[in-house]
């Protein structure tokens, strides 16, 4: 792994019906769902770090706290943007906020662990053994 303080990540979408609090199931409102923008978060900060990564690693969420501070309705653009901003050992930290056309909608920090695909999909496997 060659992951360092620094480094950055963008996701964006553009806010329709299959992202909004409705379709998320967190919500009565046509607009965009806490969910979907962690998701966004999340992409950010692992896009941020995968070409530091080698072939058959990967990094996993594992703790998010943000604020969503403001809504966005269908038709706008949004994005999240991540900076790592600590690496210790497996474990990386991320600020991360979101935006849409009008401003920033959410912000917070966000980790992930560096994990080895095969051993870490033949942990989550062994759930299905009695």
């Amino acid at each position: 792994m060659s992951v360092t303080v620094g480094m950055k990540g963008r996701a964006e979408a553009i806010v329709g019906n299959q992202n909004t609090a409705i379709a998320a199931g967190s919500g009565t409102l046509p607009v965009f769902a806490t969910p979907w923008m962690c998701a966004l978060m999340e992409k950010a900060a692992w896009t941020a770090v995968a070409p530091g990564l080698a072939p058959g690693e990967s990094t996993v969420g594992t703790k998010l706290n943000i604020t969503h501070s403001s809504a966005t309705p269908i038709g706008l653009k949004v994005w999240a943007e991540s900076e790592v901003t600590l690496v210790d050992g497996k474990r990386m930290e991320f600020r991360v906020a979101a935006f849409d056309e009008k401003g920033l909608i959410g912000e917070g920090t966000h980790e992930r662990f560096l994990v080895t695909d095969e051993r870490f999909l033949s942990k989550a496997e062994r759930k299905r053994e009695g």
